[in-house]
């Protein structure tokens, strides 16, 4: 390749940046962990690089893609999600931006399922209680009892690839499936682990036969579960027919049982947190573990820290893709970090005849289409 490409990104993202310099580009990482100022980010894009690989953390808009008028040519998030990147911006300066689809789907969904094990089951409480040597004595049901999650039956809100990928994990365990996506219904999927379910039971390995249908309503779906585990796209008034801004607020709350838990892995806004802490301290649910947050990093001042709840409010730091093949494998079929680079290259080398909207991991095709 005779063009040397200039690329800024604003962290680290391993091993994968060494393909882009192997490529002969001229990488430069922002060092530090927290994220850079727009200032900076700004000032780099008007020096004139050519793809700025990018974070949740980084705000994205007509500021710097003025600043990078003529000379930026693609945007590449390390993320699933783009909420910090202004479409219609880019769209208006016909600057491709790429995400990282798919390849944290199952790491996601895998970590959904824990936190519903961790908060259902007390684990929090319990090794607080070993650590503070308060544990003195055995007893059937005291100092306190967790929930289990076989058996039970869960209600999964939207059922996109990680909706999808939290119903097979809930497969293994027994449960009970009801499924609500205003969207689109996967009913072929739906079909499939209903076989499955059948034969578990068929072959004695479940005890009893479990079920999954898809409901009409979210108040179907959240009246009758014991675990609501949410995997939804943040979409508001405007945006969508169905909209997911404050989803969960006091009037869907309250449908839910006094018993059940509340499970986000999705978009921090999709909860209304005030109604949610009000929840919990009133008991009108019984629990709930959090991954996203309306205001990232959690505030200081967050009603969801306030120690009349911790004890049922698991509390985690946008950590459901943790995984280190996830985050850091170059390969772009399994990892964050490769797939981020692979759509950065596709651009800017011109792959798929160099039409940005047949390129697989760009989003806003829409810009270039014909």
């Amino acid at each position: 390749m005779n063009e040397q490409f200039r690329v800024f990104a604003t962290c680290d993202i391993g091993e994968a940046l060494h393909l882009l310099r192997n490529k002969g580009y001229e990488v430069e990482v922002y060092p530090q962990p927290e994220p850079p100022p727009k200032a900076l980010v700004v000032e780099k894009v008007r020096a004139g690089i050519d793809g700025l690989i990018t974070t949740l953390r980084d705000k994205i808009d007509a500021e710097v893609f003025e600043a990078g008028k003529g000379t930026l040519k693609v945007v590449a998030q390390y993320a699933v999600g783009f909420d910090n990147i202004n479409r219609a911006d880019a769209n208006r300066y016909r600057i491709p931006f790429t995400n990282t689809a798919d390849v944290l789907t199952e790491a996601t969904a895998e970590f959904a399922f824990f936190l519903m094990g961790a908060v259902a089951r007390k684990l929090w409480s319990a090794e607080h209680l070993t650590r503070e040597n308060k544990w003195g004595y055995w007893h059937p049901y005291l100092p306190f009892l967790g929930d289990e999650v076989t058996g039970k039956t869960i209600a999964i809100i939207g059922t996109g690839r990680i909706g999808l990928a939290m119903i097979k994990k809930c497969t293994g365990f027994d449960m009970n499936i009801l499924c609500y996506d205003p969207a689109y219904q996967n009913e072929a999927y739906v079909r499939k682990i209903q076989e499955v379910l059948n034969l578990r039971h068929a072959h004695g390995i479940s005890p009893e036969r479990n079920w999954i249908k898809y409901v009409f309503s979210i108040e179907d779906a959240i009246r009758h579960a014991d675990y609501v585990s949410v995997h939804v796209p943040l979409l508001r008034e405007g945006e969508s027919p169905a909209p997911t801004y404050h989803l969960f607020n006091e009037r869907t709350l309250r449908m839910m049982k006094p018993t059940a838990f509340l499970i986000n892995t999705s978009r921090g806004p999709v909860v209304d947190e005030a109604a949610l802490a009000q929840a919990l301290k009133e008991n009108w649910i019984a629990g709930a573990a959090l991954d996203v947050y309306e205001e990232e990093p959690l505030p200081a001042g967050s009603l969801l820290r306030d120690p009349a709840i911790e004890d049922r409010c698991r509390l985690y730091p946008h950590f459901a893709s943790a995984g280190r093949i996830t985050r850091l494998s170059t390969d772009p079929n399994k990892g964050m970090a490769g797939r981020c680079v692979q759509g950065l290259i596709d651009v800017l080398e011109g792959n798929y005849g160099g039409d940005p909207a047949e390129m697989p991991y760009v989003v806003n095709k829409e810009a270039f289409g014909k």
